[in-house]
């Protein structure tokens, strides 16, 4: 069957690859949860080390007075002494609630209180949750300042949304039941009910790779997760980082080894704001290069990673 996108293997310099490496010498991924509810994130706080975040979040220094002249965007944010940003509260290793705490953990959020101390000189954020088919209208009518929900860049999506980064990359990956054997790969999903969100890429995806599959959509993780669980579909196609955070929370869950395509991420910005998009790419590439942003990942998703922080995308 013809189609653009690459299986990447385990070899393959893609974050998301090594998550599933980790699970599987983590005896699988099954690291108890304690809760009942489908989709719940009780383990966050478990795996994402929030006091080594925290001590970095203290650390980082305000951006000089200059960067943000009167009129920016980041002056304006600065002024209101909120970040509002666009997230989740289910993604493990990204954006995950932990329930003991009350706080979001994870990269993007780790990301997000980093943006926003580098602005007002504290990591004052408020969340907005937002779903794949929500996030553009919510850029658009300025309900958040930024997006930062594994939000793949593409080339539609960068017509109505101003893409600071790459900041991480990830590939599409399959999960199924963890007493699934029939299916391997992607290209086992013919004629299958597959579950993904709505809005994703992962949906164009399947209909390039597996046409004939049924496709459901939910319109969050836990949904989607939720569905599979009960068994109301075969296999569930998402990025596979986040998919791995949820092997890592429900052991009756597992995550295929290849992963499809480049899912490179962007913190999501207004298209009529494009000094702040070139604002935070400059954070993004001073985070990089002071190594802020190795910390951060080994503190979130590196916990479930062996082996040296990966290089980041080039910013841009």
């Amino acid at each position: 069957m013809h189609s653009t996108i690459r299986t990447r293997h385990r070899a393959a310099p893609l974050i998301a690859a090594a998550l599933v490496a980790a699970c599987a010498l983590t005896s699988g991924c099954s690291g108890s949860a304690t809760s009942s509810v489908p989709g719940s994130p009780a383990a966050a706080g478990r795996t994402v080390k929030s006091g080594a975040v925290d001590r970095l979040i203290a650390e980082e220094e305000p951006a000089d007075a200059s960067l943000m002249p009167p009129g920016s965007t980041a002056a304006e944010i600065k002024k209101k002494g909120t970040l509002v940003v666009g997230g989740t509260q289910t993604a493990a290793l990204f954006s995950q609630l932990d329930p003991t705490t009350g706080k979001v953990e994870g990269f993007d959020a780790a990301m997000s209180r980093l943006l926003a101390k580098y602005i007002i000189g504290k990591p004052a954020t408020k969340l907005v949750n937002v779903t794949a088919a929500t996030r553009e209208a919510l850029l658009k009518n300025h309900s958040v300042d930024a997006v930062l929900a594994t939000y793949t860049i593409t080339p539609e999506r960068s017509k109505v949304v101003g893409f600071a980064g790459p900041y991480y990359v990830d590939g599409v990956g399959v999960q199924v039941r963890k007493s699934e054997k029939d299916i391997t790969s992607l290209d086992d999903l013919e004629g299958a009910t597959v579950i993904t969100e709505s809005g994703s890429t992962a949906a164009q995806v399947l209909k390039e790779r597996v046409p004939s599959a049924k496709i459901q959509l939910f319109d969050t993780n836990s949904e989607c997760l939720q569905a599979l669980r009960q068994g109301r579909a075969d296999a569930y196609v998402l990025d596979q980082g986040v998919l791995a955070g949820n092997a890592r929370t429900h052991p009756d869950v597992k995550v295929l080894q290849d992963t499809y395509g480049e899912q490179p991420y962007g913190i999501g910005i207004p298209l009529d704001r494009p000094d702040f998009k070139e604002f935070v790419d400059d954070w993004l590439r001073k985070i990089v290069e002071d190594g802020t942003w190795a910390t951060v990942w080994r503190n979130t998703v590196g916990t479930q990673v062996p082996g040296p922080v990966p290089s980041p995308p080039a910013i841009g």
